[in-house]
Order: structure tokens, then sequence, then C-alpha cells
């Protein structure tokens, strides 16, 4: 498993994030299972003390042409 980050991820660069579309929980984490009001790692770092481990940042597209 690679260290984790220094600060708190980003969730929106995340490959497990997802967005809920349900407007009591909008906001998801595949790997970890849960859906909240608020992103996954301020959850993740309110509970437990430490920063998102499961982070693993999305590949970059490639452009169209």
């Amino acid at each position: 498993m690679p260290p984790p980050p220094p600060e708190r991820p980003n969730c929106l660069a995340c490959l497990h994030f997802f967005i809920t579309h349900q407007p009591r929980h909008p906001y998801g984490c595949r790997v970890l299972g849960f859906k909240s009001l608020q992103y996954p790692a301020v959850v993740v770092f309110a509970s437990s003390g430490i920063h998102c481990q499961a982070f693993v940042a999305k590949k970059p597209q490639a452009p169209n042409r």
C-alpha cells in the first residue's frame, strides 16, 4: 500500500469516489462502502483522526480526437 498523503486527499480525484444523486447522501465511497452528506475523506478524518488510506488517484483521460 502506498504511503498516506500528507494532507486530506481530494475525493474528486479518487477512483473510488462517486455521486449518488440522493439529496440526503450525495457523496459515496465504493471501497469503504458508505454514502454521506460530506466528502468521504472528511467523514473518515472526523471519525478516525487519520486521513483516508483508501485514496487511489484516477488515471488521466486521453484527449478526444
